[in-house]
């Protein structure tokens, strides 16, 4: 991984720029992170781990917002949460997702079709899950979905148009896979009806190479009584 000098603005030391791989590496393999998390998982000191989040989302390799907090929430600010960027991700070549890709052409080989999609339905699982805990703290069920996308790192947002309502994600951790294999994509956009309780149109995706994954989801039809 490397950094530019005019983006980041900060002299490029090679202990730095070794350090700023392993926090943006430990992102990579354990998901969106707090900076205590990052200290105590690479054993740096809260100060260390501040700087060199700072770099990273100066160079758009990193996305910060607020923790999402259970229960009850003591005073101050929540906690920022650090997630990998489509950026960031390029920077490691998808070894990771070249992996994934190899061992779903593997799965496919052997139990053909099926067992891709029975694969697809179980990356979604945990979207469920916590869909399934939490959406009743909610305003409505779209609100949760898209609170829940932001907890898995797909950076996601809820735009009002006339027809309805447009799911945005912005980043896709999956995406390369998903390029290779649109069962992924399927996968997830069905969960989305099921979910939501309502017919759903995908519009565009960043697999497909589109900006942002866009959703959009139908002004409930209303029932005339007779």
């Amino acid at each position: 991984m490397t950094y530019d000098v005019a983006t980041t603005g900060a002299e490029l030391i090679p202990d730095d720029v070794s350090t700023r791989d392993r926090v943006a590496r430990s992102i990579l393999e354990h998901g969106p992170s707090t900076a205590a998390d990052l200290a105590e998982r690479l054993d740096l000191t809260a100060a260390a781990i501040r700087r060199h989040l700072t770099v990273l989302t100066d160079a758009g390799h990193l996305i910060a917002r607020d923790q999402r907090v259970y229960g009850h929430r003591g005073r101050g600010r929540p906690a920022k949460v650090f997630a990998l960027t489509d950026r960031g991700r390029e920077t490691f070549h998808h070894a990771y997702d070249q992996l994934a890709i190899s061992a779903l052409q593997f799965l496919r080989d052997a139990g053909g079709a099926q067992a891709v999609n029975a694969f697809a339905e179980q990356v979604m699982g945990e979207v469920r899950r916590r869909f399934t805990a939490d959406g009743a703290e909610y305003n409505s069920p779209a609100d949760a979905l898209a609170e829940v996308l932001n907890e898995q790192g797909y950076v996601a947002s809820l735009e009002p148009v006339a027809s309805g309502t447009q799911l945005c994600q912005y980043h896709c951790p999956v995406a390369h896979v998903a390029k290779e294999f649109p069962e992924l994509c399927a996968a997830e956009t069905r969960l989305f009806s099921e979910l939501l309780g309502s017919h759903v149109q995908r519009l565009a995706t960043i697999a497909h190479g589109d900006g942002v994954c866009t959703t959009h989801i139908p002004h409930p039809v209303e029932r005339k009584v007779s």
